[in-house]
């Protein structure tokens, strides 16, 4: 049975057509520390100094003067790190909007308050001031920001909808003398981690789902789903080796991206269409659109 407090989430009309899709609990320090790539995440470079990079793209769902709510594109990395100092969404961003963006520095992170994987697409918000970053921040930590996620998985899991409570622990591997991967496991003695979700469509070959995660731990979408059976089509790194192949990429895009204004108090709800480069990949799989009438 889904716990109360998480009904709201399951009533939310999911699915729905896309009208102007482009354009238009508090934390303890502990948890805070260890918040995931799709969750809030303190963000910092070597130097202290991002390049600009015109040739990083994205599109743009919202923006007005204090934040930018963007669609990053799959294998884009979202920020600067150890082989992608210059090819990131952040350096296609301060291309675009260096003033703001530096003058927030490494304190602000540059503006970024969360990140997605690298093979993850989908809605980012970004903050183009200090008031903003410090108040869309605080909506991170209290987990008001309400995040959904497309994904097409291996198949159903057993119940339609409901919401996956396992605690997750990052796993750590040496990779060179200067690099390690980050990779995340099931473990009862890990981080709690909650993520909610509803089934929207099921064919003989794969299923479609929408998640919303409650918390945000490394990969947690991705782990939490695999843990019933309906791991994402296109992982690498968790899931039967079935899926590996079954998509050209990782089946997994952020739609959906609701929160408060953190200056005039209005609700900002940004939405964008299901992905082109995944349509084949759904179709293949028996499954319709879920931003169309028809569905």
């Amino acid at each position: 049975m889904v716990f109360e407090v998480y009904r709201w989430i399951l009533r939310t009309p999911l699915g729905s057509k896309v009208n102007n899709p482009i354009r238009q609990q508090h934390l303890s320090s502990a948890d805070q520390a260890s918040l995931s790539n799709e969750s809030t995440t303190r963000m910092s470079t070597q130097s202290g100094i991002i390049e600009p990079n015109e040739r990083v793209t994205f599109r743009t769902a919202y923006e007005d003067e204090h934040l930018l709510v963007v669609e990053k594109p799959s294998r884009v990395v979202s920020t600067p790190g150890v082989g992608h100092e210059h090819d990131t969404l952040l350096n296609g961003l301060v291309a675009r909007y260096q003033k703001q963006l530096i003058n927030l520095g490494n304190v602000r992170d540059h503006g970024m308050l969360h990140r997605l994987d690298k093979e993850t697409s989908g809605l980012l918000v970004v903050a183009l001031n200090q008031h903003a970053y410090d108040g869309l921040r605080e909506q991170f930590e209290q987990r008001t920001v309400k995040k959904f996620y497309w994904a097409i998985t291996h198949k159903a899991p057993k119940e339609s909808e409901g919401v996956i409570r396992k605690p997750i622990s990052d796993v750590v591997k040496r990779a060179s003398r200067y690099t390690s991967t980050r990779t995340s496991r099931i473990d009862r003695n890990g981080k709690s981690a909650v993520t909610a979700y509803r089934v929207l469509q099921e064919s003989a070959l794969a299923a479609l789902i929408e998640a919303r995660p409650v918390t945000g731990r490394l990969h947690q979408i991705r782990v939490h789903l695999d843990s019933v059976g309906a791991a994402v089509l296109g992982d690498q790194l968790y899931g039967p080796k079935i899926v590996r192949e079954a998509s050209p990429r990782l089946a997994l895009h952020s739609h959906r991206l609701s929160f408060v204004h953190p200056i005039t108090g209005e609700t900002i709800d940004t939405r964008t269409p299901f992905p082109r480069d995944l349509r084949t990949t759904l179709k293949k799989m028996n499954l319709s659109r879920p931003d169309t009438p028809d569905s």
